[in-house]
């Protein structure tokens, strides 16, 4: 399978605002939503509400895109943010501001640096992992 890039990014900006309210409100409950999507996100990015969004409303208005992409990345890397946002939600929900604001807040960077500059650090991650994995 694979993605039009633009979609993991446009993802990655409604990811931030979602995180940015988590760390306004210390809302657990968002941060429970958000670790859904990214959920549905580990298993296809293409099914989240995100995904459906960019592909029914935000795609058609934009030209094809010129390259496509792998969605092994991207689905790794949604299952990291599902991690950071289930630390998150334990943090909150339990008591543990401080936990739920480092989590929040690792997560708000990573989405933050894909929506604006293209870095996808889970992603990165997988190539990373992909490389060390391989055999000499």
């Amino acid at each position: 399978m694979t993605l039009d890039p633009r979609g993991p990014r446009f993802a990655a900006a409604l990811t931030s605002v979602v995180f940015v309210v988590v760390l306004l409100t210390g809302s657990g409950w968002l941060a429970l939503a958000q670790a859904v999507i990214f959920a549905i996100g580990a298993w296809d990015p293409r099914r989240t509400p995100y995904g459906l969004l960019y592909r029914f409303a935000v795609a058609p208005r934009l030209t094809p895109p010129t390259e496509r992409e792998d969605a092994a990345p991207v689905r790794f890397a949604q299952a990291v943010g599902l991690v950071f946002a289930l630390a998150t939600v334990a943090g909150y929900l339990s008591g543990a501001t401080v936990a739920g604001v480092v989590g929040a807040s690792f997560a708000l960077l990573a989405a933050f640096l894909n929506a604006v500059f293209g870095l996808c650090l889970g992603c990165e991650a997988y190539l990373l992992i992909r490389r060390l994995r391989a055999p000499a």
